[in-house]
């Protein structure tokens, strides 16, 4: 059977059913494009999937899913046939690739976000592939604000500051208080029990500590609640 591919037809949104090559063309094109956009975003920050990886990715979803569609118009023998399943493949084989950006060392783990960013252009290399390219575009504008403004924002509502605490408890309350400070994982940077004795068994406790806002409130309630507290007070050594 002589195939025709100049004959052959591509989906491409907006502009519907156009040659083959064009399209085919204009998908590796914007797959570039978008691949290039996010890539420098990830080179800009040191990341090891940088500019090139970023394209590779892209271009290879999307050569990867247009092949897929034209094979099945060239060869469809039934209704039996399905051009997402060379799509999964490619969501699934991806992740080996995401995997070995993932990095371990000393009970850390570094990259998932550069593995995140690897599935995610491969969706858009496959939405390009299908012909979605100006959704692809938004998608990609997306990943580049996720990128760039959660980090900020989080620090905004999580930003840490240097704290001194001066407690004046029994010393069961000094317990209870490293116990809480240790499940809320808050960095201890000074500390230091003195006063003690037997006969009162009171104690003055003063603490250095750096906290985001939320974790220092959440402490402060329980610490003025705990029945063994009897003065506290906070103030903030550094922002």
């Amino acid at each position: 059977m002589q195939i025709n591919l100049l004959q052959q037809e591509m989906y491409i949104e907006f502009f519907g059913l156009i040659n083959f090559y064009v399209a085919l063309g204009l998908k590796i094109l914007i797959a570039i494009f978008l691949g290039l956009i996010i890539g420098i975003d990830r080179e800009k920050k040191f990341k090891s999937a940088g500019v090139k990886t970023q394209i590779m990715i892209c271009v290879g979803a999307t050569i990867y899913t247009s092949i897929s569609f034209i094979t099945m118009n060239l060869y469809r023998i039934g209704d039996n046939v399905d051009p997402n399943r060379l799509t999964a493949q490619i969501v699934s084989g991806i992740g080996f690739l995401g995997a070995g950006a993932i990095i371990q060392n000393r009970g850390s783990v570094l990259g998932l976000t550069t593995a995140a960013t690897i599935w995610v252009v491969a969706a858009i290399g496959i939405a390009v592939g299908s012909g979605y390219i100006f959704s692809a575009t938004f998608f990609t504008l997306t990943i580049i604000l996720i990128l760039n403004l959660i980090e900020p924002i989080i620090r905004i509502f999580a930003r840490e500051h240097l704290y001194q605490l001066e407690i004046q408890a029994k010393s069961k309350a000094v317990k209870d208080i490293n116990r809480i400070l240790s499940d809320m994982e808050v960095d201890i940077l000074e500390t230091e029990v003195f006063g003690s004795n037997d006969e009162t068994d009171r104690c003055h406790y003063h603490l250095a500590i750096k906290s985001s806002n939320r974790r220092l409130r959440k402490l402060v309630q329980f610490i003025r609640a705990h029945s063994k507290v009897e003065t506290f007070t906070h103030r903030v050594i550094k922002k």
